[in-house]
């Protein structure tokens, strides 16, 4: 099984940066997708940042030119750089393994709190 481990979460001012990690078990490769999604309380948990085994990448509008996702294939570690925050992307970050199809799964990290003050 994959397992994911994440840290780097913590509490900034505004327009503060922090780098979220997110270890895997196994190579990072065999996801179709590695993934960073957030949820604030009371709200629905969306995907923010998406990276594939080809280095294709999606952002959610919101994050657009602020965050970045990242691979170290040696490591097996995905990042995400998140720059210039704001108190709205307050929330709590989880990393995912995605993969279709045969052999396909869907695995989780256990979250990681990332709190922005104004």
């Amino acid at each position: 099984q994959v397992q994911l481990v994440e840290s780097g979460g913590g509490s900034v001012q505004a327009g503060g940066s922090l780098r979220l990690s997110c270890a895997a078990s196994g190579s990072i490769f065999s996801s179709d997708y590695m993934g960073w999604y957030r949820q604030a309380p009371g709200k629905q948990r969306y995907l923010v940042a998406r990276s594939t085994r080809v280095g294709s990448t999606n952002y959610a509008d919101s994050v657009k030119g602020r965050f970045t996702i990242t691979r170290d294939g040696v490591k097996n570690t995905v990042y995400l750089q998140m720059n210039s925050l704001k108190p709205e992307d307050t929330a709590v970050y989880y990393c995912n393994a995605k993969k279709y199809g045969a052999g396909s799964y869907d695995y989780w990290g256990q979250g990681t709190q990332v709190t922005v003050s104004s």
